[in-house]
């Protein structure tokens, strides 16, 4: 009885009579922002990467060194995909709605599927050039000739 007394009275006042919701939301709402412009950032930065290596790899011809610009860009992207997954959680938490967990349930199914085939095809490399990893060869070739024989 105390506590309906309390409430009504509004001596303990309420997240909405503050502006604390409010408040709330627009932090959430920048974040989404900020996490969407995120995972653009990554994306192009992937993309600038994996063409870097590609064209070097046209440059050498070699086939090996392509694999390993196309893997860079399922990994740059993949984090992209992370990036947009939390910017939909955060929405979702803000304005749940069917839509926003429809889009929420497709987009983590996307980036399960895609790290799966990433996952393999990482394994895949890895096993074709004798059990070392990427960044293995990635590490040796930076190396000068000096160090590395």
């Amino acid at each position: 009885m105390l506590l309906l007394h309390i409430f009504s009275d509004a001596l303990l006042p309420t997240p909405d009579s503050t502006g604390a919701e409010e408040l709330v939301r627009t932090i959430v709402l920048w974040l989404i922002s900020l996490t969407e412009v995120l995972a653009a950032i990554t994306i192009a930065a992937g993309i600038g990467l994996t063409i870097t290596k590609a064209a070097a790899a046209l440059l050498k011809k070699e086939p090996d060194e392509y694999e390993r610009a196309r893997l860079t860009l399922s990994r740059f992207l993949a984090l992209a995909l992370e990036f947009q997954l939390a910017a939909d959680v955060l929405g979702t938490a803000v304005s749940p709605s069917w839509t926003a967990v429809g889009k929420l349930a497709a987009i983590a199914v996307i980036r399960t599927a895609l790290n799966y085939f990433l996952s393999r095809e990482i394994k895949e490399e890895v096993r074709s050039t004798g059990g070392r990893g990427l960044l293995d060869l990635e590490r040796t070739q930076r190396q000068p000739e000096s160090e590395s024989s």
